[in-house]
């Protein structure tokens, strides 16, 4: 799965494969959500603002797990 940077003060870089959406921290942390439509994806990829659209829309959203 290929990781694409994302200009973000929160957000690293997002990944999606499967369902699953990859989400690599400024702050080090690689989280995995789970079940998230593509279209989720490719709105915060569309977004203006990366983690606003984060923090509204997935986070809180969907099952996580911090894997790396």
């Amino acid at each position: 799965m290929q990781m694409q940077h994302v200009s973000s003060s929160d957000l690293n870089a997002v990944g999606y494969e499967n369902g699953a959406l990859y989400i690599r921290f400024n702050s080090g942390g690689l989280y995995q959500y789970s079940g998230v439509p593509e279209s989720v994806y490719h709105a915060l990829m569309a977004a203006s603002s990366h983690g606003r659209y984060f923090h509204a829309n997935i986070k809180g959203c969907y099952p996580y797990a911090r894997i790396g």
